[in-house]
């Protein structure tokens, strides 16, 4: 995306000017480093899943939030330990082929610091573009992973291990898939031509559509119910349930074009 011209003086400095400034301001090191990528996609996560989490221990001992989950109070939401494994594995993984790969992808890529913020409107155009392309990548590779079964087995089958999902389960992945993601979301961001603040929102956006989604919960609140066009959780829910269709990460135009979309889960909504 082209950058606003400065030549004409303040009436031409983006409103998101003074953030920009100050985000900038003596973090160049950190913000070039290429270890910020990986960093900031696992502590998003672990940071955007806390109210999920808090949520499971009320639901253990409420049976009213209980019901909001997906299998309708029919047992406790995931334990404390079981949040615990999971982390230490996401985690175990982050450190282990994550972080160094994304670290040499993002030195091949030579990110810089433009000296303007993007315009209001520059910045949704780049993040909604983002999605697009993201959303689109993703299905074909989630398509592809559900169709041939070597992939399946091998990459995309411990993420299905999770009949009963949870927010945190989003990202317990293989290494391989874990990795994919991020490169496809990172690939999307330098397609575009993201500002690197356009970036960090596509990303934490991203983090969150994906905490929703894996939540287990169909709250009143979701962005589902105010965006028609995203499938959120009860159209993950459905993938998990299936193991096949809703192969789009947020959108659900790509599976009805293609024949994959399935019926969101139905729950039993608390009185």
């Amino acid at each position: 995306m082209n950058v606003p011209s400065i030549e004409h003086g303040e009436a031409n400095v983006p409103v998101l000017q003074g953030l920009w400034e100050s985000v900038r301001a003596g973090q160049e090191e950190i913000l070039l480093s290429p270890y910020l990528p990986a960093s900031y996609a696992f502590l998003t996560h672990v940071m955007l899943c806390t109210p999920f989490l808090a949520l499971d221990a009320l639901g253990s001992v409420c049976q009213r939030v209980r019901l909001w989950r997906f299998d309708g109070g029919s047992g406790p939401p995931p334990s404390a330990k079981r949040w615990f494994e999971c982390f230490l594995r996401v985690m175990c993984r982050y450190l282990t082929s994550v972080l160094p790969a994304t670290a040499l992808f993002q030195t091949l890529r030579s990110p810089r610091l433009p000296e303007l913020a993007p315009s209001c409107w520059q910045l949704f155009v780049e993040v909604f573009a983002c999605f697009l392309l993201f959303d689109t990548l993703f299905f074909i590779w989630h398509f592809t992973m559900h169709r041939v079964p070597w992939l399946y087995r091998n990459i995309h089958q411990p993420h299905h291990q999770h009949h009963v999902l949870f927010a945190l389960a989003a990202q317990d992945a293989s290494s391989a898939e874990l990795l994919s993601l991020l490169l496809l979301a990172l690939s999307s961001t330098w397609v575009v031509g993201c500002h690197p603040l356009s970036e960090a929102l596509f990303h934490l956006i991203n983090s969150w559509l994906a905490v929703e989604d894996h939540c287990g919960y169909d709250l009143p609140w979701a962005l589902h119910r105010l965006l028609p066009c995203l499938g959120g959780a009860p159209y993950h829910q459905a993938h998990h349930n299936r193991h096949n269709g809703n192969y789009a990460p947020y959108f659900t135009h790509w599976d009805h074009l293609f024949g994959t979309y399935h019926a969101s889960v139905q729950y039993s909504r608390p009185g």
